[in-house]
C-alpha cells in the first residue's frame, strides 16, 4: 500500500494525489498536522530514507534555523520526540510503499509507485486510437527507464 505524507496548502503534496489518481493507485494519506505520527512511523522513515535526517527533515525550517538544531546530537528517542512536536520540520510529501520511497513530487522517480506487473500489461496494451494511450504512454516510458535503471539497494 501507498502511504503520502502531506501537509494542507503543499503543492507537491497536491500534484502527487493528483499523479496517483489519475493512474487509479490507491494511497493513504496521512497529514503530518492532523494526525501525530508515532514512533514506529518516524523511525520507519529514517531507515528508509539514504540519508536519515538530511532526506526528511528541512534544514531551512524556522525552527530548525532558530535554534540552530542539530540532529547528530540527538538521540533516537529526542529525534523521535523533536519531530513529533514539530512536524513542520519533515519536507513533504513523503511518499513509500514496500519497495519505493520517495521526497517530493519528482515526475521521473514517482513511476516507480506503479506496480511492475501494471507496467508489463501497460507497456502493450492499447495503440493510438485507446482513450487511456497517453497514459499508457507515460507508463510505457517508464518502463523503458526501468529496464535502462540499475539495480538499486534495498534498505532494510
Amino acid at each position: 500500500m501507498i502511504v503520502v505524507y502531506t501537509s494542507p496548502g503543499c503543492a507537491s503534496c497536491r500534484k502527487v494525489k493528483q499523479w496517483l489518481k489519475e493512474r487509479d493507485l490507491k494511497f493513504v494519506e496521512k497529514n503530518i498536522f492532523s494526525t501525530v505520527l508515532n514512533e514506529n512511523e518516524i523511525k520507519h522513515l529514517l531507515t528508509r530514507s539514504e540519508n536519515g535526517t538530511e532526506d526528511i527533515i528541512s534544514k531551512r525550517s524556522k525552527i530548525v534555523q532558530e535554534q540552530k538544531i542539530d540532529f547528530d546530537d540527538m538521540t533516537i528517542n529526542e529525534l523521535v520526540r523533536f519531530i513529533q512536536q514539530n512536524p513542520s520540520i519533515l519536507k513533504r510529501p513523503i511518499i513509500l510503499n514496500e519497495k519505493s520511497f520517495l521526497v517530493g513530487y519528482d515526475e521521473e522517480e514517482i513511476g516507480a509507485f506503479v506496480p511492475a506487473e501494471l507496467r508489463r500489461i501497460a507497456k502493450d496494451a492499447c495503440g493510438p486510437d485507446c482513450g487511456n494511450y497517453k497514459v499508457c504512454g507515460e507508463i510505457r516510458e517508464e518502463v523503458e527507464i526501468d529496464k535502462l535503471a540499475q539495480p538499486r539497494l534495498k534498505i532494510v
